[in-house]
This record gives structure tokens, C-alpha cells and sequence, in this order.
């Protein structure tokens, strides 16, 4: 049976997304099996490499690419990667002559001695490289072939051809890959523009001609990754072709993806911000419609009884004082959809420091059983949530995360509030503590039980 690889590049595009959207979208293509997760060029911002270095202890098996356009560049990329085991580069050139004269500045007749040297240079360096051809179909075919070949003697591992200008049906580009991969014997991936909504058809009738992987993205103009795995999952034992892909998470997983990529998670904290920073106040005057509709503007979808014991803990803390949204916010953590507690605190152990990666241990009560976890974490909050997932066992996404001080001095009692999405419902919890982190982990319980509670009525 055929084995297809598939490397996304929603990252590439995804530039509007927070730091955090980008680790979570990180995590949920790991579960899904995805061969290879994409990130832009380097911007030579410090963000990069942190989001490299953070992604890191998540990715298992998943490799991790980031693409070049000339060798000066290799030396900053391998030094990005170096933490990751699995680490690609990608070499990628406009092969169209006008973008290899008005991008790379180099003649065509130049171009073979220039991959060789390019290709032989990333992989001194790191274990893959990718030579990716973009405008493939507009290139010179003699010229491509050559430089395939080219690529295969300086060591490359695979090459990538890219309709870019979308200007072949399906079988066309199909075959036209197929002829490149047969000419050069290296393995070929395709990418395929669905700028008119023939992308995946491409993808798949490559597949068909025995190309070896296909690139996606759920956000930009390329063949979608749902709709890909969702053929291979409905029609792979028919065409006799397998991927990595686990189809069960993927299709658990693919509508967190697309709401993320989709900017929903960005537009509720957008109205957060405009909520916040304009600090609108509300008093005791103001009805149970106005404060519902605030609540359903931060992103609640609350029940008519959680709006009422929002609405009456809203009048008792007006009686004293303006509410904002971040009251609001607090108000419905605190007494929206209280639940019997699945599970409870016991005890925990943080370690941190500079010179050492955060660890948390956390041993939590269920019923009458204590259940103990340790994980390694971007900070000591990272890796208390972590920790938590791995004794219960699941993942759940973390949408937003807030500290706030609820008395003045040094020993200020801090109030955290932390909100899930679990099936696309925000699930909010609080937890009150002069300790930040036992406040933080009280927070996150609140809320798991919340979800847990829902999904067993």
C-alpha cells in the first residue's frame, strides 16, 4: 500500500495568530499525525525562536521545517533548530525566469552550480532539507529536471513542485510531477494552489501518479488539510493509499483548528481588549439584558439560571462600587455553573528557576483516590496545566488566562481566572490566593470540573 506524507503549512500563513494560537495549533496537529508542521522565514525576532524552543518538547515524531532562500540564511535557521530532532530546512526558489532573475538576481545557467552548493551547505547542517520549486509548471522543463537532478547529487531528501500560478487541471499537474519524479528518482511532494477550488482533486490525483507527499494548510490558498485527511480517511483502503494521519483525532481536531485559523479565538480577545481598555462601567441601574449582553460579548454562552446568579451577584457587587468587564468576568468564574468538584487540589510542588526547565508535581484527589503527575513546562504555569492533562488524561484548549489583585500590598491576594474551549463552549474558573500558582491550578481545576460535570448530565 502507497504511504502519502503530508507536511501543513497553516503556520506560514497564520500571522495574525497570538503566540499562544500558535502552540495550540502546534499540539493539535501533532495529534493528528501530521509528518511535518511549517513556520515562516525567520524575521530575526527573539518571538521566533522562542515559539521554536517552546514547540519543541511537543512535537514526538512530527518534524519541523523552516523554509530558506539563500545559503546566508542556512546558518541562522540550523541554529533555530538545533534543540529539534527532527528538524527540516527548506531550500525554496521561484524557478519562473523572471523570479530567478528579479528574486535570487542569478541566470538560469547559474542556477544548477548555485543549488548544489545551497543544498550541500543546509545539509552539512541538519539531517533533511527540502528543495521546494515554487512556480514549478512555468519553469523551463529541461532547466527543473536538471536542477532535480542536481538537488539529488548535493544530497537533497525530497523535492517540492508548486503550481503556483495554477494554470494546469488536475491530471495535468499530476502527470507533470510525476514526469519530474521519474526523471530524477528523488521523492516529490506537490503543493497545490486552490485558487480555483481544485486543490485537493490535484492533491489527490497526484497521489494516484505516485507522488510521495502533499503540503497543506487550513489558511491559505493551498490544498485544505481536512479535506484531505477526510479523503483519506473515507477512500484510502479503496486506492490503496495510507497516511500517518490519526483520523480519529483528526476528526475530533479539525474543527479547533479551523477556529483558530479562522481568527474567532483573536476576535473574542479583541473584545476583551475594546471591553477592557475603554473600562466600561456599569451600575447597579443597569438590567440582567445589559449585563447578559456583555457576558455574551467576552464570549459566555451562559443558561438562563447562570445569568440570573451572574445578574444577582452583579447587583451586589454594584451596590458598592462600578463594574467593568474584567468584574464580569471574575463575577461569572465565580458563580456561573457551580458544579460538584470531580476533582479536588491535594498538594503540589513547583520547581523553577533560570537555569532550569519549570517542573511541576501535582497530586490531586478523585473521590477517594489520590492521582499523582509530573511534566515539564514553558514556566511554572505551563507546566502545572500540563501536568493536570496528563493525570486526567486529556487535552483541553486554553483560551484565555488572566492574573488580577484583589487587595494592595505585599501580601496581595491575586485572582486568576482561566477559560477553556472545550467542543466550542467557553468554561470558565477562578481561583483566590496571596499564591499565584495555587490560585493558577484551583483556576484550571474549577473550570475542567465545569466540563466535566456538562458532558456526564
Amino acid at each position: 500500500m502507497q504511504k502519502v506524507k503530508i507536511s501543513d503549512m497553516t503556520l506560514c500563513a497564520a500571522k495574525r495568530l497570538s503566540f499562544k494560537e500558535k502552540i495550540e495549533l502546534v499540539r493539535l496537529l501533532v495529534n493528528c499525525g501530521v509528518n511535518t508542521i511549517e513556520l515562516p522565514p525567520l524575521s530575526g525576532k527573539k518571538v521566533d525562536l522562542l515559539l521554536v524552543n517552546t514547540v519543541a518538547p511537543i512535537l514526538n515524531k512530527t518534524a519541523l521545517s523552516i523554509a530558506v532562500s539563500s545559503k546566508a540564511e542556512i546558518d541562522e535557521v540550523a541554529c533555530a533548530l538545533e534543540k529539534i530532532e527532527n528538524s527540516h530546512i527548506k531550500i525554496e526558489m521561484p524557478f519562473s525566469t523572471a523570479g530567478m532573475e528579479y528574486k535570487l538576481h542569478i541566470k538560469s545557467d547559474k542556477i544548477p552550480a548555485f543549488i548544489e552548493e545551497t543544498v550541500k551547505y543546509a545539509k552539512s547542517k541538519v539531517k533533511t532539507v527540502e528543495f521546494s520549486v515554487i512556480d514549478a509548471t512555468r519553469a523551463d522543463a529541461d532547466l527543473l529536471v536538471e536542477c532535480a537532478k542536481t538537488a539529488k547529487s548535493a544530497g537533497v531528501d525530497y523535492i517540492t513542485l508548486s503550481d503556483t500560478a495554477a494554470d494546469l487541471l488536475p491530471d495535468d499537474f499530476a502527470q507533470f510531477a510525476a514526469i519530474i519524479k521519474k526523471s530524477c528518482d528523488v521523492p516529490v511532494y506537490v503543493c497545490c494552489q486552490n485558487s480555483h477550488g481544485m486543490a485537493t482533486a490535484g492533491a489527490v490525483l497526484s497521489i494516484k501518479y505516485g507522488i510521495d507527499g502533499v503540503k497543506t494548510s487550513e489558511c491559505e490558498d493551498i490544498t485544505p488539510f481536512s479535506k484531505l485527511a477526510a479523503f483519506l480517511k473515507d477512500n484510502g483502503n479503496t486506492f490503496k493509499v495510507s497516511s500517518d494521519l490519526s483520523y480519529v483525532n483528526v476528526g475530533k481536531l479539525s474543527s479547533q483548528i479551523k477556529r483558530i485559523v479562522d481568527n474567532q479565538n483573536q476576535n473574542n480577545t479583541k473584545t476583551n481588549d475594546v471591553l477592557y481598555d475603554n473600562e466600561l462601567l456599569l451600575n447597579e441601574n443597569d438590567d440582567i439584558k445589559t449585563v447578559g449582553g456583555i457576558a455574551e460579548k467576552l464570549g459566555y454562552d451562559l443558561s438562563p439560571e447562570d445569568l440570573q446568579k451572574v445578574y444577582r451577584e452583579f447587583l451586589r457587587v454594584a451596590a458598592k462600587k462600578q463594574v467593568g468587564a474584567k468584574e464580569i468576568d471574575s463575577i461569572i468564574a465565580s458563580v456561573a455553573m457551580q458544579v460538584p468538584e470531580t476533582y479536588m487540589l491535594d498538594n503540589y510542588v513547583i520547581n523553577t528557576g533560570n537555569i532550569v526547565n519549570a517542573s511541576a508535581q501535582i497530586t490531586l484527589k478523585k473521590g477517594e483516590k489520590l492521582l499523582k503527575g509530573i511534566a515539564i513546562g514553558d514556566g511554572p504555569i505551563d507546566a502545572a496545566f500540563l501536568t493536570i492533562e496528563q493525570i486526567i488524561g486529556r487535552h483541553f484548549e486554553l483560551d484565555d488566562f488572566q492574573i488580577q489583585s484583589v487587595t494592595r500590598g505585599h501580601e496581595a491576594v491575586g485572582n486568576t481566572i482561566v477559560k477553556l474551549r472545550n467542543n466550542g463552549k467557553l468554561y470558565s474558573g477562578n481561583g483566590v490566593s496571596t499564591d499565584i500558582l495555587g490560585a493558577s491550578i484551583r483556576a484550571y481545576l474549577n473550570a475542567v470540573n465545569k466540563i466535566i460535570y456538562e458532558e456526564s448530565e
